[in-house]
């Protein structure tokens, strides 16, 4: 249940699995699997131009804005408009969709957290108070702005740092030490 503090800006980008954007993987179950064989996956993507996501039949996804102006998702059966543009709001859709993003003001950044269906869950929600999250298989709390320390870990999170819990995400009290944002990713 030990904790591993994680800075995501500092990890290698690797393309997309279709090429046409760079991500950072944080974390895959298993660790080391590939894009097709991993039971869940948390990445952090930088989109700098309009483009196709990657499709992955069988994925439930979930894209939350973590900086810039954002964008918009299409897919061409209608099934998917969304617009994407406040920091902090988790999105979810069928990994299979095949959908167009559209920048809306420039580059921007997001937070893709991928679980196989069936199989497990993804719950992503924003915190800018004081919270307590019961137990989970896997987990994530990342700094979007300000300060965050959780209960049994000296860790004080600064923006872009996270805490990633691979196996047993403990029960956590999480607060903010200075005002601002923070992600919290539960795997079930």
């Amino acid at each position: 249940m030990s904790a591993e503090l994680v800075t995501w800006r500092a990890l290698v980008p690797q393309a997309w699995k279709n090429g046409a954007g760079t991500t950072r993987e944080i974390a895959a179950e298993p660790p080391g699997a590939g894009l097709d064989g991993f039971a869940w996956r948390i990445s952090v993507a930088e989109l700098v131009q309009d483009g196709p996501f990657s499709a992955f039949p069988g994925i439930d996804r979930c894209i939350t804005l973590l900086r810039g102006a954002g964008m918009t998702l299409r897919s061409g059966d209608g099934s998917v408009d969304r617009r994407i543009d406040r920091v902090g709001e988790p999105f979810f859709f069928a990994g299979e969709k095949p959908v167009e993003a559209r920048l809306i003001g420039g580059d921007c950044e997001e937070l893709n957290v991928m679980v196989r269906r069936g199989r497990h869950r993804a719950e992503v929600e924003a915190l800018d108070a004081r919270r307590s999250a019961g137990p989970a298989l896997a987990g994530l709390l990342a700094c979007l702005g300000g300060r965050w320390r959780c209960t049994g870990h000296d860790a004080v999170l600064d923006t872009g740092q996270a805490l990633l819990w691979h196996h047993g995400l403990p029960a956590l009290d999480i607060d903010p030490a200075a005002p601002g944002l923070a992600i919290l990713v539960r795997i079930a």
